[in-house]
């Protein structure tokens, strides 16, 4: 109503005032053009796979731990060609003995060895160490230990599996079974169970009782059983290739040249398992998932630039001492031109391995029912349903090309 008194009695102030208005709106519409607002793409969060393997050491498991020690890398490299929406996920691993007649009683005979991490060294590291003597089995405990000690991801879409392998009945100890893996799948972890043993066996001692009640699948192995190593042309090269690999490697901080004596270490604890060991182990230090960058100076620049203007000079190896910024940065930059190089040329020779290794496994018409092959088996699965894609080397060399 006031609106109209003013158009009839003072039309010609309106006439101006809304001028006016159509000046500020001018004014502002032209803010908005030179300042427009930009969608910011939403960033996607990196993907993340949590395993625990929970490997049964008493006394007559000594097959399964050398099964442990000789397909690790195979198991790692089984996610090289994983992707989410594109993108590469993060892998951490930890890993739990039990069963162990040395281990403290009140402790249920369970250790955690390594809580999760994406240090691939470290847990070849323990793997070698490990030794086994007789004991009790608690199956639900340990699977109880692990859901509670472990860091594990609050994402519904992350893939957090638990991997228990062992021989005795899954009902020992005085934790039921059935209430740790339920507590487990309520925080969206699986229980894969592994019956080292036949499969009858094992279905009797509730094996396949216990992953039923977490999702997961239950699998049986001959843990006696020795892996079948393939000897290939291509292992000398990519033997020489895994040491200049170690050549880019750049230590720093207190800790720098204890992980590079780690990383040697290794790679002869692989390789004194046969050739094929030290090419699958080669594979994964050619991957994202064998990152350093808590120790390594060309993982931790690749992540974050800043890093190395950071460091104080005796945190750094000696030849990077006495260099200005700039020569620190150059080669650091050679280093990781150099890495590139190498991990290249040890995929190639990877894919070209694979294909010997499938043609000779097919004239010994063998079966791989030993604890990475099941493991492989489930995971792969589980990460499908999880919506990861699994590509070939050819395809995403292919990608890669085409950037």
């Amino acid at each position: 109503m006031g609106k109209s008194v003013l158009t009839i009695c003072v039309g010609g102030i309106l006439i101006g005032l809304c001028c006016l208005g159509n000046v500020e709106a001018q004014e502002e519409s032209s803010i908005v053009e030179r300042n427009p607002v930009i969608d910011m793409p939403v960033p996607v969060k990196k993907p993340l796979i949590q395993m625990a393997i929970l490997l049964d050491t008493s006394g007559s498991m000594s097959g399964l731990i050398d099964q442990a020690k000789a397909e690790l890398w195979a198991i790692v490299n089984e996610f090289i060609f994983a992707r989410r929406q594109g993108q590469e996920p993060e892998l951490q691993v930890a890993l739990f003995e039990y069963g162990k007649s040395s281990l403290a009683r009140k402790d249920g005979y369970i250790r955690q060895i390594v809580a999760l991490t994406t240090d691939l060294d470290k847990i070849s590291e323990e793997l070698f160490a490990l030794k086994t003597n007789g004991g009790d089995e608690y199956c639900g405990w340990v699977i109880r230990e692990a859901t509670k000690l472990l860091e594990w991801s609050s994402s519904p879409d992350d893939l957090k599996v638990i991997f228990i392998a062992g021989n005795e009945p899954f009902t020992q100890g005085p934790i039921d079974y059935r209430k740790s893996c339920k507590e487990a799948v309520s925080k969206g972890i699986i229980v894969n169970t592994i019956h080292c043993g036949s499969q009858q066996e094992g279905i009797n001692g509730k094996w396949k009782d216990g992953c039923l009640l977490a999702d997961g699948q239950y699998l049986n192995i001959d843990h006696n059983r020795r892996t079948v190593h393939i000897e290939a042309p291509q292992d000398k090269e990519i033997a020489e290739l895994s040491r200049k690999l170690n050549d880019t490697y750049v230590a720093y901080g207190r800790h720098g040249g204890q992980a590079l004596g780690r990383q040697a270490a290794q790679d002869k604890n692989a390789a004194r398992v046969s050739g094929e060991v030290a090419a699958q182990r080669a594979m994964s230090k050619s991957s994202h998932y064998y990152n350093n960058s808590g120790w390594d100076l060309v993982d931790a620049f690749d992540e974050d630039e800043s890093k190395l203007e950071k460091l104080k000079a005796e945190d750094l190896p000696e030849p990077m001492k006495k260099m200005s910024k700039k020569e620190r940065k150059a080669y650091i930059e050679v280093k990781a031109k150099e890495r590139g190089e190498v991990q290249k040329r040890i995929q190639e020779l990877t894919e070209q391995r694979k294909k010997h290794v499938a043609q000779e496994m097919k004239k010994l018409n063998k079966d791989g029912k030993t604890l990475g092959s099941a493991i492989i088996k489930a995971i792969r699965k589980q990460a499908e349903m999880r919506n990861f894609k699994f590509e070939s080397a050819e395809k995403n060399s292919e990608k890669d090309a085409s950037k």
